[in-house]
């Protein structure tokens, strides 16, 4: 099993319980970004470094997503595209994207994106606070506890 990380939107607190929970679990974590991505030194923790432009950074995520792999991403295409390919897909806020609310998901998605489209304010998301914080930790912790190497 393997975690991937849609890295260029990732809050930093997100990839720094990444990468405590590579080490402690001993599991990959591979961050795909368009921009270099510092991360600490471990055998377990790696960065890889995409050229800009649009969904380059998700394409090579859903290129070498396997089955049972976890994806840790806000994009919601993304996730829907993960889904099909036997994997796992987890928002930093710790929400999972299932096969039962993806279509969902993406109607809600395309949905603003028109508002927005036509020249309507939708606001945006709430701010990243401790709570979301919290929720990721926990259901990343209960996913490695299913399906992790430990």
């Amino acid at each position: 099993m393997q975690i991937w990380v849609d890295a260029d939107a990732c809050p930093n607190v997100i990839k720094e319980i990444l990468f405590r929970a590579a080490d402690r679990g001993h599991v990959s974590v591979t961050l795909v970004a368009n921009q270099l991505i510092r991360t600490p030194s471990s055998r377990h923790i790696k960065s890889v470094q995409v050229p800009g432009g649009f969904d380059v950074a998700d394409n090579k995520i859903a290129q070498q997503v396997q089955p049972g792999d976890l994806v840790i991403t806000a994009d919601i295409p993304l996730a829907a595209d993960v889904i099909k390919r036997g994997g796992h897909a987890l928002n930093p806020r710790g929400e999972f994207y299932t096969k039962d609310n993806i279509q969902e998901r993406l109607t809600m998605r395309n949905f603003m994106d028109e508002l927005r489209g036509s020249g309507v304010n939708t606001g945006g998301p709430s701010p990243f606070n401790q709570s979301d914080r919290h929720a990721f930790a926990n259901q990343l912790d209960r996913f490695l506890t299913l399906y992790g190497n430990t």
